[in-house]
């Protein structure tokens, strides 16, 4: 048989474990200075950029009709 486990305890252990790597990801976000925010903003922005440079346009039935 399996191990008992109480489901309260399991809740609160998840619900803790969320809380804390959400706290982190915050501390990470907010920890930067304003200069390092804009430089990963830019740089968020170029990829996003290239990205959809290399996207193909998308063809109409009519367009493929000759």
């Amino acid at each position: 048989m399996g191990d008992i486990v109480n489901l309260r305890r399991a809740r609160k252990e998840k619900a803790r474990a969320s809380a804390s790597k959400d706290a982190a990801a915050n501390r990470a976000k907010s920890g930067r200075t304003r200069t390092e925010r804009d430089a990963s903003d830019q740089a968020r922005a170029l990829e996003e950029k290239r990205l959809e440079a290399h996207r193909r346009e998308a063809t109409t039935p009519d367009d493929s009709a000759g």
